[in-house]
């Protein structure tokens, strides 16, 4: 079986107790709300990843304020077709806490996502969304010294 790992940083912008996300097209699978970020390019820190990944999918330029933390997950993709095995996969997913520093609100253009939006903090139990969204609001809650969300394997 093959294995991949993949590094992403994302960001925890909250204003007004509002959270910003990004909703994702994902690979022919329903739409789901996300944190604005995505995958490190080869030789790029998570850092100026966050910071890159937000300003694409948002609009907006941020400034990272604070770690919150890391999440790693691990799982099985299944391939199909001829000569194609399934993939062990794990996502390590860095969180930071961001503050908005300059640029207006839009959506992606032919990226990831489609939409950029503010959403109620009350509100977000009720948006079909990734896992790591709740995971990142935890950390950002919380804020565990280990920078590991409780309930986290």
């Amino acid at each position: 079986m093959r294995r991949n790992v993949r590094v992403a940083a994302y960001a925890v912008c909250v204003r007004d107790g509002r959270i910003l996300l990004a909703r994702w097209t994902g690979a022919g699978g329903p739409r789901r709300w996300t944190l604005p970020g995505g995958g490190m390019e080869h030789g790029e820190d998570p850092y100026g990843t966050v910071v890159r990944e937000v300003e694409e999918e948002t609009g907006y330029q941020v400034e990272p304020v604070a770690l919150l933390g890391v999440e790693s997950a691990r799982r099985v993709i299944p391939r199909r077709g001829w000569r194609r095995s399934a993939v062990d996969h794990q996502a390590v997913r860095v969180m930071y806490e961001v503050r908005i520093t300059g640029g207006e609100l839009r959506s992606e253009v032919d990226g990831s996502t489609d939409l950029a939006a503010w959403h109620k903090l009350s509100s977000v139990g009720l948006l079909t969304r990734v896992p790591y969204v709740d995971t990142a609001l935890r950390l950002w809650r919380d804020r565990p010294p280990t920078g590991r969300a409780m309930g986290s394997p």
